[in-house]
């Protein structure tokens, strides 16, 4: 996105928080190629088996995201990095959805050391986002700092430097955030039966 539109990006954002229809349409209307692309992301890293596709997780979590009272989003990135949140939550509910239709159906464990590879934006297999999404609450029960640079970095997409700012902290501690999040992570997913 150009850094330009940033700007106008804050104040749409300030102006959806006090409930201009106007001006949710138009943020909607900006965003939609960043939002549809975090979506693949977040579908990329799926079985081939799902059946949602990127635009209807967008306009699924779209729906999520316009509570009736607004929101109190600071800026691009923060937003984003909330839209990826409601992207994972909407997939997460699908899964399990689909797992209660199949009565005990589902993937497979993946350890740590494969899905490690997809939190460093590598990787061929594809992530049991149930278990990843029980990992990463149990990360946010115990230090919700560094289940947060997992949310930004892993499912936000967005560069270390991105996810320093969205924090509000220096590049080297969301670096470090990000190497003791993907420890803890490889611990508890490996672990798992």
């Amino acid at each position: 996105m150009d850094p330009r539109q940033a700007p106008d990006v804050t104040a749409l954002l300030r102006r959806v928080g006090s409930g201009e229809a106007e001006a949710e349409q138009a943020l909607y209307a900006l965003l939609w190629g960043e939002l549809r692309r975090i979506a693949s992301v977040h579908l990329g890293r799926r079985d081939a088996g799902h059946t949602l596709q990127p635009t209807a997780l967008v306009n699924e979590a779209w729906l999520r995201l316009a509570p009736p009272d607004g929101s109190d989003w600071r800026d691009r990135e923060h937003f984003l990095s909330f839209a990826s949140r409601v992207m994972r939550s909407v997939l997460v509910d699908h899964a399990r959805r689909r797992l209660a239709e199949k009565r005990g159906g589902g993937a497979a464990p993946v350890p740590l050391d494969e899905a490690s590879d997809l939190i460093v934006g590598g990787g061929e297999r594809p992530v049991d986002l149930l278990a990843l999404d029980d990992a990463l609450s149990r990360l946010d029960a115990d230090d919700p700092a560094l289940a947060r640079i997992v949310d930004l970095r892993f499912f936000g997409g967005l560069s270390m430097e991105e996810a320093a700012r969205v924090e509000g902290v220096s590049l080297s501690t969301a670096e470090r955030r990000w190497r003791l999040a993907r420890i803890w992570l490889r611990e508890r997913l490996e672990g798992a039966p």
